[in-house]
């Protein structure tokens, strides 16, 4: 789970996503405590209170490279998402937020073993490739029939 989160290494998310840590955090009013505070102040300019909500910022300091960038930064306090920065407030993420943040083979490997994982789920009936992810193929004809 930890290593699949590391897919935030590369893009971006919407203010939307982050206005409540900003200025809100669990309806009190305040920030969240855990957001760094230099990357605090760039978060407030990049979505203000009452801004455009669908601006979009990055998930990491380096969003257009899949690097253990993002680890480095949940451990610094620089984590876009409350749900990634979380990560690394529980003892058994936490360890392994800090082991990808040091060791980037570490991370390439566990990312490589969870997505074959997740892809290799099964779920009791046979599947199809779709064409189209969003849309079931067209059964053929014979299949309808009625017997």
């Amino acid at each position: 789970m930890v290593a699949l989160s590391g897919s935030h290494s590369i893009g971006q998310a919407r203010c939307f996503s982050i206005v409540f840590r900003l200025y809100n955090q669990s309806g009190s009013g305040k920030p969240d405590p855990t957001i760094e505070p230099k990357y605090k102040e760039k978060l407030n300019r990049l979505c203000p209170l009452g801004g455009d909500e669908n601006v979009t910022g990055d998930l990491d300091a380096t969003p257009t490279i899949f690097d253990n960038r993002y680890f480095k930064d949940l451990v610094a306090g620089r984590g876009f998402l409350n749900s990634d920065q979380t990560l690394y407030t529980f003892p058994e993420t936490k360890k392994y937020v800090t082991l990808f943040s040091k060791d980037q083979r570490a991370f390439f490997k566990a990312f490589a073993e969870g997505m074959i994982k997740m892809g290799d789920l099964q779920s009791g009936r046979p599947g199809e490739i779709r064409s189209n992810c969003r849309i079931a193929n067209s059964r053929p004809v014979d299949a309808l029939l009625v017997s």
